[in-house]
């Protein structure tokens, strides 16, 4: 990218307009000179180019900095952001992480594109979604995975190369975006919302991952496919039968909850695979889904009772930790990586992670 774009990505990462940052750097000069900034018509002074890294929370470094990434596709999960200028704001913020994250994976020499697909993925789904049920039984395979629950998915994606952000989104769970580096390799990114609960969150990721693997066809649903996708992935047909048999005229809610548990899924999903697998009849299923609408599950925000903590993608940050203590990096550079002080850095690395707040802010 360059400086212009650095400053426009990292505005509307931050959501400001162009007069609001106008009023971040004291007016020294005005939103039209910032908006020629952008489309490289004119350029800083020394004097403003610090003022507007100061504002947006970067480096100069940053902003002057001739590494090039973009965007190459975007894919947001169930519906679109209420604005533009909120997909903007998205997109910019999506495009800052993963500079950084790819940033110290080059500090530390680590293969920054690997992702560990087989060679026969992407698996077409051309007839019917229940093609997807046997697309994530190979990559289950593939993985060395057998038909256990998976007790922490975002670490296996990261595991196996696909980067995972986490961020606040306020009207979408989650999205897939690729982005182009300057030697046309593409990265992949999943990024899952930060207010979601657990549950919802793991079923996110795995449905995002649905869409990376398949191949749908334009007569199918693609949603319904990495939906299937993401409800085989989590909860193995085999493993599942096994837990609570192969047809079930009825069930209680704690059965449910246990089953939540040992799946790492919300009762919903739950409820939608064993509909998908046939072990509950339809008549069972709306059963069970008037009950959940009775008790408020349905609505916004959808949480229910023993939800599991968010799963938070904590790769970048030990790399940080990993470059700093290794001296590739300095503390300054460790501390704008992710987005901290010096003082809130290593604040960071002297004490154990509270259980309540996220390692690091994104």
């Amino acid at each position: 990218m360059s400086m212009g774009q650095r400053i426009k990505v990292s505005r509307r990462a931050k959501g400001l307009s162009l007069r609001n940052l106008q009023v971040r750097i004291d007016n020294r000069v005005t939103a039209q000179a910032i908006s020629k900034y952008e489309r490289a018509e004119s350029i800083p002074t020394s004097e403003v180019l610090i003022a507007l890294a100061k504002a947006l929370g970067v480096s100069v470094a940053y902003l002057t900095s001739d590494s090039e990434i973009s965007l190459k596709s975007v894919d947001y999960r169930k519906k679109q952001l209420t604005s533009k200028r909120e997909e903007s704001q998205v997109e910019a913020k999506v495009l800052d992480l993963l500079e950084r994250y790819l940033t110290v994976e080059e500090i530390l020499g680590l293969p920054t594109i690997a992702r560990d697909v087989p060679r026969d993925a992407p698996w077409h789904v051309f007839h019917d979604v229940v093609e997807a049920e046997q697309a994530a039984h190979s990559l289950r395979r593939h993985w060395g995975l057998g038909i256990d629950p998976i007790p922490n998915l975002v670490e296996l994606l990261e595991e196996r190369g696909i980067k995972v952000l986490s961020m606040p989104l306020s009207n979408i769970d989650g999205l897939t975006a690729s982005v182009r580096r300057e030697d046309r390799s593409v990265a992949t990114v999943i990024v899952i919302n930060k207010r979601d609960w657990g549950e919802r969150q793991r079923f996110t990721a795995a449905h995002e991952l649905g869409h990376i693997v398949l191949d749908v066809a334009p007569k199918i649903d693609d949603e319904k496919a990495a939906h299937r996708f993401a409800g085989a992935f989590l909860m193995p047909a085999e493993t599942l039968r096994a837990e609570i048999g192969k047809h079930r005229l009825s069930i209680g809610l704690r059965e449910l909850f246990d089953l939540k548990a040992i799946f790492g899924v919300s009762v919903q999903s739950l409820t939608y695979r064993c509909k998908d697998l046939g072990i509950f009849s339809n008549s069972l299923f709306r059963q069970l889904f008037k009950e959940f609408s009775r008790r408020g599950w349905r609505r916004p925000p959808y949480r229910e009772p023993g939800a599991m903590d968010g799963e938070e993608p904590k790769r970048f940050e030990r790399l940080c930790f990993r470059a700093l203590a290794e001296d590739a990096i300095s503390q300054p550079k460790a501390a704008e990586l992710l987005g901290h002080s010096v003082h809130e850095l290593l604040q960071l690395m002297d004490e154990p992670p509270s259980v309540e707040s996220a390692p690091y802010d994104v």
